[in-house]
């Protein structure tokens, strides 16, 4: 049986660049790295970033993201922090909490978020998407 989530790999095409993105500017903590890869780690969330080799990376074109947490108290700094950067955002907000969605080196689609799912589930039960049925 799973029981958590286990770690997030990312193909990258400069792999100094995505280290110096994900340990400068998001704060993961760096584990190990190597020619072809990195460790890097955040709160229990274990990330690999992968060279690519040679392959172009195609970024998602839909709506697939990878979402992180962040507190409230924070996010105005945080969001900042990455535009002056030159972080790009890729969405405005459109749900319950703060989110800023924001892309990587590569095009991948980030997110950071106030919130959780509890949060999350409060306000759908006041306005629930379109055919929503909760389990409890």
């Amino acid at each position: 049986m799973l029981t958590s989530f286990n770690h997030l790999t990312l193909a990258v095409s400069d792999l100094p660049r995505s280290f110096d993105f994900y340990s400068r500017l998001l704060n993961f903590r760096p584990a190990a790295m190597w020619e072809t890869g990195a460790y890097l780690s955040l709160g229990e969330l274990w990330l690999c970033l992968s060279l690519s080799s040679g392959q172009r990376i195609e970024p998602p074109s839909s709506y697939t993201h990878y979402a992180f947490s962040i507190q409230q108290q924070d996010f105005d700094a945080f969001r900042q922090k990455l535009l002056e950067n030159g972080v790009r955002p890729w969405q405005e907000n459109r749900s319950e909490g703060d989110s800023f969605y924001f892309l990587d080196p590569d095009g991948h689609q980030l997110e950071a978020h106030v919130g959780s799912l509890a949060s999350r589930l409060a306000e759908c039960k006041i306005k629930p998407y379109k055919g929503m049925q909760f389990f409890d």
